[in-house]
């Protein structure tokens, strides 16, 4: 059995992590940390948990090396780039949910996340978890950098464009909409119920540090190039769930059928990723409400000639794809399981 250990197992995301961990059969949770719950048990925490794991939160700054395997850091950035050190040396593989070292770029890490500071040759050695996209790197890789939600759909809805197509994207526009999940628990006056529900709410108009990940990933990926990607980020009265819709203009020659036909020779192989027409169904897709409660992430590509456009539309769970299920999916691929073992539940519809 491998041995876990969640930092950060009061928010969402660690919640969704000990559910996911718990049930999963090659690994056993061994330590659940944080700060503001030293003492308290999980189902304290949260409601859906009631089974007894014989645990309870910890301090963070606890040594692990006995203790596990991996852990996973669901914490805030700021405490994710103090703690990694110390756990890297601690345990064969950290994996990591904030936005700590998900940009390589130092510049456009000090852009996007100021207060963040972290060692610089640490952010070196953190591979970038996409497990569609760069795999084989995360086989036995001691350090994990997950993407975050918008950006996993994002870069999920570009990279056959840009990887397979080697396409040349002279302009990215996003569109991201996104439940009130993806603000955590901290209490804010924009999340509380009377103003949030039904709301549809313009948090990130001119810009959001996810596009500048997508950005950073994409530039040192090649072949494909991005001359400029930019993004306007909403809040709407989902829980959880989001839809980026991506709009890319290029002076290339773009043909309808075969857009679709490379989509889906990219992810023949990966089951997460489910390449839809949008008319499929009864409900249009993708949609959020499709993939709730899954590790799915689904893509439409389209050629609008009119408008001289590529539309892409991606959706997903931020609370699985978005981070947990795509972390469990990450160690799966770390310690060389089925990338699919305790992750094969299907979306739950209607949610």
């Amino acid at each position: 059995m491998i041995r876990v250990g969640i930092v950060g197992a009061s928010g969402f995301a660690g919640g969704e992590l000990i559910r996911l961990v718990s049930q999963h059969p090659e690994l056993e949770l061994t330590f659940l940390g944080g700060s503001s719950n030293i003492g308290r048990r999980p189902a304290e925490l949260h409601p859906a948990l009631r089974q007894d794991l014989g645990l309870t939160i910890e301090a963070a700054t606890t040594d692990l090396s006995d203790r596990c395997d991996v852990v996973f850091l669901a914490t805030p950035a700021e405490v994710a780039a103090e703690l990694a050190p110390a756990l890297a040396a601690q345990v064969a593989c950290v994996i990591d949910l904030s936005g700590a070292f998900r940009i390589r770029t130092p510049e456009l890490h000090e852009r996007w996340y100021p207060k963040v500071a972290r060692q610089a040759e640490l952010a070196e050695r953190f591979v970038y978890g996409a497990p569609e996209l760069v795999g084989d790197q995360m086989v036995g890789a001691p350090l994990i950098s997950l993407p975050g939600c918008y950006a996993t759909a994002i870069t999920l809805g570009l990279a056959p464009l840009t990887l397979a197509l080697g396409l040349d994207l002279k302009t990215v526009l996003v569109d991201g909409k996104s439940g009130s999940s993806g603000s955590g628990q901290a209490l804010r006056t924009p999340g509380l119920h009377p103003y949030r529900n039904g709301a549809i709410t313009p948090y990130a108009p001119v810009g959001h540090r996810h596009a500048a990940e997508v950005s950073d990933f994409l530039e040192r990926s090649k072949p494909g190039h991005i001359g400029s990607l930019t993004m306007s980020a909403y809040g709407v009265s989902h829980v959880r769930g989001l839809l980026a819709s991506t709009y890319v203009l290029t002076d290339d020659e773009v043909d309808g059928r075969e857009l679709q036909r490379a989509y889906l020779r990219f992810y023949k192989q990966h089951r997460f990723v489910r390449v839809r027409r949008h008319n499929e169904t009864m409900i249009p897709v993708p949609d959020p409400q499709a993939v709730l409660g899954s590790n799915y992430c689904d893509v439409t590509v389209m050629h609008d000639p009119e408008g001289g456009r590529i539309v892409v539309l991606s959706a997903l769970d931020n609370l699985l794809k978005g981070a947990a299920g795509q972390a469990v999916q990450a160690l799966n691929k770390r310690f060389s399981l089925p990338e699919e073992m305790g992750l094969t539940m299907q979306p739950l519809v209607p949610a």
